[in-house]
């Protein structure tokens, strides 16, 4: 066995039980490497012998004599201990995990004394040291953590005065010169210190998600340290540890959670200012500071003039010039990861925690108006986690959450479209072009493949339209009545944004549209309020839809709810009452997509007792093809005239001198229906009144003598607010556009029919019947022959008194009684088109 350098006196004493004699002890052993220090090879012997020999020995008292022989060496070499640091930390480290508390505590006295010796040179084993600490810091014996704490004040000092300036000549630059910065890392970051931000970060990343609240402390307060020395930029690195960091808010110490605050509001400030300073100086990021980089480049060989030459092309203006820095400025050259910061903020918008998630809201929405490019691509994600907080029980959370929804609307709103979402144009599923396609698109006969082409070199939309309604619509199903009523509002003023990307006529946003008509939880104000504008925004969208047959059906569906559910009372009373400016306006708008469909425009105007004009329509049906499926929504109308709904229509049939109109409206029905059981209900009640003799019995009015005063319903007839012969020449145009469809419809067919005819023939052999195979010339005679006895038989099957309902579920698909649960149920499956529905079989 090796002779040790330490004499047996010296062994003895630093392993002795008292404290004094192992200090006396630890006196000698500095005189010993004082007097040593310019002879390297007589100190490491030392240095040795007390780190095998005592250090690392199973005895307490030889561990603690140990550490204070290594502190005093450490004193005794002073400057000179830069090439034994590698030797003297790791076991002074290793003592810091000791079971004895004795031992754990001279530890930290020892690593005391050598980071007050080493001072800038112990950064090189920062993260060791820190993460020994890290462990202390949570000591359950008091005597511990008060010299932990006295070690942690003093390497905070050497951090804060050391960290961006001290360059160790014994260890390899972080960065050499002849590499570029990498992206990720800030230009205002130190090049070559002793203390690298860039590998401290992921131990950090480790230790922020402990869940001790001494530790979690310790981190918090480390953060704050290196957050407030300028040049590191420690909020260029927040996406590694803030999601650790924003749980601190939820600990139960409240002394943790105030700190956190105080630190991500340190941060929240850091990185509007950087946005500002971007903004202002869009090429700030850009910008190096000259001092440091020509310092770190002359250092690493190159030459200073070439040096100091490329980084003046980077340096901003004289005139921008502050004090202290040069040409720095404070939060230039930050680099904010939005995307990340977002990403990892929006689960904590759903926190149950209540201050995690105040401070995520308030983080959100301060993004919205500093990184909108990056807050328009979550948009749909934000609007599932913000939405639901619209109603939360607590009224700080409800008032952000209420500002970002607010501020979020704005921004989709002002975000100008791009060039493809211009020229977008709505089409039906199966038209068989792209959903993407122009009308230019159709007429030349460019193919999908084609469009898609352009589409793509096209400007990226940076809004998913798609994805924000598809996320509306699962908000419609929530429990609460803002968050149903903000996503309303979201879709109202989307699609006045955009009205062919929302709601187009293939999208499942409809059918909850209709949905929240029936919303059961609403208070009548708000419901009648809310269903106003659903059927108005459905209108504006119905009237200018290019997919007639759907126009016509959903019209045909929205009417049906409008006059059967209870639901929508007060909206129908608002209807009624056209002599008011709302109601008119109401009248119109929805008039004008009603009139893709013809019954549901009379029927919308029985409801508004707009009788006059509902005559006026009557006269035009005689130019209108009168197909089954407008039989059986004159048969279904005529079973909704005996429904409590139009009792009030009932009781104005005992007044013809003020509603005469009524009269030429109902028998006007009459003489559109076919002999049916709707043809005998309809003439029951017409025949129940007719004793009264009508006008020539009743006494004559002043307001009949007068043609100006008389009312027709409830509105004069020369008010100004309705343009009644506007709204009749309007009808008479969709209705024409839809003549037109249909007529195209059936052309197709005919020529479908004859081209499939032809190919059979070509294909039958020579000697087959030619008789066998009917022509389609013969097959569309038998069909024009057959109409009158197929109307006939039709309409007595489909109206029959046991089959009342027969027209509506062949028409319709839906019950009359059934509101709005499967209104949707003959949109586009189960209503026969235009086409099919002339095309009636003969009877036999």
């Amino acid at each position: 066995m090796a002779e040790s350098a330490l004499s047996p006196q010296l062994q003895r004493g630093l392993s002795d039980k008292l404290y004094e004699r192992r200090k006396a002890a630890a006196l000698e052993i500095e005189k010993l490497v004082r007097d040593a220090a310019a002879t390297p090879d007589k100190v490491k012997p030392l240095i040795d012998a007390l780190i095998h020999d005592f250090v690392y020995s199973v005895q307490p008292n030889a561990k603690n004599g140990g550490l204070i022989g290594l502190a005093a060496a450490t004193i005794a070499l002073g400057q000179n201990i830069t090439p034994y640091l590698p030797d003297v930390v790791p076991p002074v480290l290793y003592c810091f995990g000791d079971q004895d508390s004795r031992v754990r505590y001279y530890a930290c006295e020892s690593m005391y004394n050598i980071c007050k010796v080493a001072k800038g040179e112990i950064l090189r084993f920062f993260n060791d040291v820190f993460d020994a600490m890290c462990k202390l810091a949570a000591d359950s014996e008091l005597t511990v953590k008060n010299g932990a704490e006295l070690l942690d004040r003093l390497l905070k000092d050497i951090v804060s005065e050391y960290s961006t300036t001290y360059i160790s000549p014994n260890m390899l630059p972080l960065n050499p010169a002849e590499k570029p910065d990498p992206d990720d890392i800030p230009p205002s970051l130190p090049r070559n210190t002793a203390f690298s931000l860039s590998r401290f970060i992921p131990l950090l990343a480790e230790r922020i998600y402990t869940q001790n609240a001494f530790t979690r402390q310790f981190l918090v307060s480390w953060i704050q340290v290196l957050d407030s020395i300028p040049d590191l930029e420690l909020v260029s690195f927040l996406p590694e540890f803030l999601d650790g960091l924003i749980k601190f808010l939820s600990d139960p110490n409240e002394e943790v959670r105030v700190a956190t605050g105080v630190v991500l509001a340190d941060f929240l400030r850091e990185i509007r200012q950087a946005a500002k300073i971007r903004q202002h100086r869009p090429d700030a990021h850009d910008m190096k500071r000259p001092s440091n980089a020509v310092e770190s480049r002359a250092e690493n060989g190159e030459d200073a003039e070439v040096a100091q030459a490329q980084d003046t092309t980077s340096t901003i203006d004289e005139q921008d010039v502050s004090t202290g820095k040069g040409d720095w400025l404070p939060g230039q050259g930050v680099i904010v990861k939005y995307d990340d910061i977002v990403s990892i903020l929006m689960p904590h918008l759903s926190s149950t925690d209540q201050e995690t998630q105040n401070t995520a809201l308030r983080w959100i929405n301060h993004f919205i108006s500093i990184a909108k490019d990056i807050m328009l691509h979550f948009t749909p994600q934000l609007i599932s986690a913000i939405l639901p907080s619209l109603a939360h029980e607590t009224n700080t959370i409800r008032i952000i959450a209420i500002e970002a929804n607010s501020n979020l609307q704005k921004l989709v709103y002002n975000t100008p479209l791009s060039d493809d979402t211009t020229r977008s144009y709505a089409l039906p599923a199966d038209a068989g072009t792209s959903a993407f396609a122009t009308k230019a698109d159709v007429s030349t006969g460019r193919s999908s493949a084609q469009q898609d082409t352009e589409l793509t070199s096209a400007k990226e939309d940076p809004f998913d339209y798609n994805a924000t309604v598809a996320a509306l619509t699962l908000q419609f199903l929530n429990e609460h009545e803002e968050t149903r009523t903000a996503s309303l509002d979201w879709l109202l003023m989307l699609h006045k944004k955009a009205p062919y990307k929302i709601l187009a006529s293939d999208d499942g946003t409809f059918p909850v549209l209709l949905k929240t008509l029936s919303d059961p939880s609403e208070e009548a104000s708000s419901q009648t309020l809310q269903s106003e504008r659903i059927y108005r925004s459905l209108a504006e969208i119905l009237e200018k839809d290019e997919d007639l047959e759907f126009a016509s059906i959903m019209v045909q569906n929205l009417n049906i709810i409008l006059v059967t559910s209870p639901e929508l009372a007060e909206l129908r009373k608002r209807l009624k009452n056209l002599e008011s400016k709302d109601g008119q306006i109401l009248f119109t708008a929805l008039y004008k997509s009603w009139c893709h469909n013809a019954v549901a425009t009379f029927a919308l105007c029985l409801l508004a007792q707009a009788y006059e004009h509902a005559a006026s329509l009557l006269q035009t049906f005689a130019e209108l093809e009168i197909t089954v499926n407008f039989l059986i929504q004159i048969d279904k109308l005529v079973q909704l005239l005996e429904s409590p709904v139009f009792t009030y229509l009932r009781l104005q049939l005992l007044e013809p001198d003020k509603y005469p109109y009524l009269y030429k409206c109902l028998y006007g029905l009459l003489m559109l229906l076919p002999q049916s059981s709707a043809f005998a209900t309809l003439r029951n009640r017409l025949n129940s009144v007719s004793s009264l003799g009508f006008f020539h019995v009743m006494p004559r009015t002043t307001a009949q003598l007068d043609p100006t005063k008389r009312k027709t319903g409830t509105i004069k007839v020369d008010d100004p607010g309705v343009r009644w012969d506007s709204l009749l020449n309007h009808f008479r145009q969709v209705q024409s556009k839809h003549e037109k469809s249909r007529k195209q419809a059936l052309q197709d067919l005919t020529r479908s029919t004859t081209t499939r005819r032809r190919s059979k023939q070509s294909s039958t052999p020579v000697n087959s019947t030619p008789s066998s195979k009917p022509s389609t010339g013969n097959a569309m005679d038998r069909q024009g022959s057959g109409g009158a006895s197929s109307w006939s038989n039709q309409s007595s099957n489909a109206m029959s008194p046991n089959n009342s309902m027969g027209g509506l579920g062949m028409g319709m698909g839906i019950a009359l009684p059934g509101g709005v649960g499967n209104v949707m149920g003959g949109m586009r499956n189960n209503v026969p088109s235009p086409v099919n529905a002339r095309r009636v079989p003969r009877r036999k």
